[in-house]
């Protein structure tokens, strides 16, 4: 997330619902179509990079 998507998500300051609502908008965007495509060029290119997102993302979880 950007810094401003930061602070609009969470209602840090007086943010308009408007603006807020696109931020969350914009980082479902992410989450869903431009993850998926990073994940894959990481797995092919850089695997260990990789494993420290999974790691990051998935801390504290247990492996399936």
């Amino acid at each position: 997330m950007t810094e401003t998507d930061r602070e609009y998500i969470s209602n840090a300051g007086d943010v308009e619902k408007n603006k807020r609502h696109q931020s969350i908008s914009r980082v479902r965007k992410r989450i869903n179509e431009e993850l998926p495509h990073d994940i894959d060029v990481l797995e092919e290119h850089h695997p260990e990079l990789l494993e420290e997102l999974r790691d990051v993302v998935c801390e504290g979880r247990a492996d399936d």
